[in-house]
């Protein structure tokens, strides 16, 4: 949907939601991929799965080979987790990987209820577990401070898209 298309990717609790919703704010262009582009499925052929599972949080590749063909906006961001992204990384002008530290990590993750996708001991398990090995994330994006306060995480983003 953009000229320029970049993804903003992290770990559970990072802020890849509270960047869209901030970015929406400020009047860019930006998708929340975990509610408009993902699905369970199975991450190599695509193929749907049933019940959720963190190994099967997948987006749609031709919905997002789509969005990025369509130059519309001067710039968008696609916000939120993949566990398919190197279906379609080389798509994006830039990644941008949201990183917080272990203690601002599990904070963020005891107010979570369990309801929500870490809110179980053994979510939490796994997403410190990710953390600590990066294992989910692109290994070529530009690691950006979300410990920060949000409007400067954005301001950041701003900044080093209009760079890129």
């Amino acid at each position: 949907m953009g000229l320029r298309n970049y993804l903003i990717e992290g770990v559970s609790c990072t802020g890849k939601t509270s960047v869209c919703r901030e970015l929406l704010l400020r009047g860019y262009h930006a998708i929340h991929g975990d509610r408009e582009l993902a699905y369970q499925g199975d991450p190599e052929t695509g193929k749907p799965t049933d019940g959720f599972t963190h190994e099967h949080h997948i987006w749609h590749v031709d919905r997002v080979r789509s969005l990025v063909a369509d130059h519309c906006s001067a710039v968008t961001f696609f916000c939120g987790g993949s566990r398919n992204f190197s279906k379609f990384v080389d798509l994006f002008d830039g990644v941008f990987i949201l990183s917080i530290d272990r203690e601002t990590l599990m904070r963020r993750l005891c107010r979570r209820p369990e309801n929500v996708w870490g809110g179980k001991p053994a979510e939490r398990e796994l997403i410190s577990r990710l953390h600590q090995t990066k294992e989910d994330l692109p290994e070529n994006g530009i690691i950006i401070d979300a410990t920060l306060p949000l409007e400067l995480v954005v301001d950041e983003i701003v900044r080093l898209s209009d760079r890129c």
